[in-house]
């Protein structure tokens, strides 16, 4: 079995302290998300995701800083298409993985956000989707073929070329979403679909469904892998992890979300399975404010966290997105720790 892919998370935020993390002056200045960003580099890691969201950072810019930075660093650059045009999108990234040496991987999100505040439309579920699937393959057409026309429903170009190619192969398109409308894109048009930190049963439920779902509407690309994001609490003794774990969530504040995706209340709802699932995944810290890939977290020794993380991956899990606070401080440990565990023969 070839080597799981390796990331980490960069959080790309205005405001400090992030999930727990140190809160500093700089938290955000290139030098710090240039520190992390080499640390990443030196410890073994393979990239970083870096989020998305109107009132954030431009996730494009600081990608494209970092990767300047950087030799090896490959930024996961969350999009979404309300903030670009496809064929605008489709040049800037194919130029960047140009520049950087084929580094550039994508995920494109489609979850609501302030969308007036960016002129962009409400539109209802089905609309989202659909104009995510558009774009998608989209952007694919124009990073592979030349003189490209497209009518959708909601984009058009008419012979349009993308002039600086993506170097050696087309950036892969990571994808996240659990409704059936999302599923269904992940099926014909993603190259990675990635799940938040669900039990091992509901993930490979999830992969069961989606690859019938691939075979059952016609996918016409490479088989779809699957990725998993995850908050992984390492330490060094198991009982060391379960107390931070346990005085961390005693520090949190329960803080509703009145509208979570689907994706966000199948993590909510595992609290009802139990505190402790398979193991080691605590489900604790949905109840109190926790969300995204901080609703659930893997805690335990490096060697508890990596049999947790083996286990997805003997389900068909390939890519791993994971990250704990303070985020520098665990590049390294779990650089050290966790990393060499994963990825042994």
């Amino acid at each position: 079995m070839p080597s799981p892919e390796l990331l980490w998370y960069i959080p790309n935020q205005v405001l400090p302290g992030h999930r727990g993390d140190v809160v500093t002056g700089d938290h955000n200045s290139l030098d710090t998300l240039t520190e992390q960003a080499r640390a990443l580099e030196a410890y073994g890691w393979g990239g970083a995701l870096l989020g998305t969201g109107w009132g954030r950072p431009d996730t494009f810019t600081v990608a494209t800083a970092l990767a300047a930075r950087t030799t090896t660093f490959r930024p996961l650059i969350a999009i979404k298409p309300g903030f670009w045009r496809p064929a605008n999108f489709a040049s800037a990234a194919a130029t960047l993985d140009h520049l950087s040496n084929g580094r550039v991987l994508v995920n494109i999100v489609s979850g609501k956000d302030n969308l007036r505040a960016y002129g962009d439309s409400e539109g209802d579920q089905a609309q989202r989707y659909g104009r995510t699937a558009e774009f998608m393959r989209l952007v694919r057409r124009l990073w592979t073929e030349e003189n490209v026309t497209f009518h959708g429903e909601h984009f058009h170009v008419d012979n349009s070329t993308v002039v600086a190619r993506p170097l050696i192969r087309r950036p892969p398109l990571y994808f996240g979403g659990a409704s059936e409308a999302a599923e269904r894109v992940a099926a014909t048009e993603a190259d990675v679909q990635l799940f938040w930190g669900e039990p091992l049963d509901g993930v490979a439920e999830r992969i069961d469904r989606l690859r019938k779902l691939s075979a059952g509407l016609g996918r016409e690309h490479a088989p779809l892998e699957f990725g998993l994001r995850v908050t992984t609490l390492v330490r060094d003794t198991t009982e060391q992890a379960w107390a931070d774990a346990e005085a961390r969530v005693a520090r949190m504040r329960k803080d509703d979300n009145p509208h979570p995706s689907v994706g966000q209340q199948r993590l909510l709802d595992l609290t009802a399975r139990g505190e402790v699932l398979d193991d080691n995944l605590y489900t604790a810290p949905g109840r109190y404010g926790g969300g995204g890939a901080d609703t659930t977290w893997l805690v335990g020794s490096a060697a508890d966290v990596a049999r947790s993380l083996r286990r997805y991956r003997a389900l068909g899990i390939t890519h791993f997105v994971l990250s704990d606070t303070p985020y520098l401080p665990e590049i390294r440990r779990q650089g050290e720790q966790l990393l060499p565990l994963l990825t042994e023969s």
